[in-house]
């Protein structure tokens, strides 16, 4: 029998509520499952205690068992330190579209010519002060 731990959802509509369940592959997300391993709520803020649980004990004992743990499990798995982290390829997704890239651009080209324009002036301020200067050691 293949295993899987994975998230089986709960809750209403728009306020998703997750139980993290050690299951046959073939059932289906919702439906039977052998136990009851945690819960996760996303709605919680991240750094908040309460957000994953799960009883690690058990955890590693259905790891030990072959259990091949999602996506979304494996990470919260890392995040405890039960499992090593993974290399995982970040394709395209995250890399920003075509209009994003030159907006970027353009700021920062308006980046550069404020920060010409700040040095400029220091600039010519600098010999205006030396003249300065020279004056009122000749008096």
């Amino acid at each position: 029998m293949a295993m899987k731990i994975r998230l089986a959802r709960g809750g209403s509509k728009k306020r998703p509520f997750y139980r993290i369940v050690a299951t046959d592959s073939r059932m289906p997300r919702d439906g039977r499952f052998i136990e009851k391993l945690g819960t996760y709520n996303p709605l919680l803020p991240k750094d908040s205690e309460d957000r994953v649980k799960m009883d690690m004990e058990r955890v590693q004992y259905w790891l030990d068992q072959g259990a091949k743990p999602t996506d979304r499990v494996s990470r919260f798995l890392e995040a405890a330190g039960t499992i090593e982290k993974k290399e995982r390829a970040n394709l395209k997704k995250g890399e920003p579209g075509a209009k994003a890239k030159e907006r970027l651009e353009e700021k920062a080209a308006k980046a550069a010519a404020a920060e010409e324009a700040a040095n400029a002036p220091a600039e010519d301020a600098a010999p205006a002060e030396d003249a300065a200067a020279e004056e009122n050691a000749e008096s």
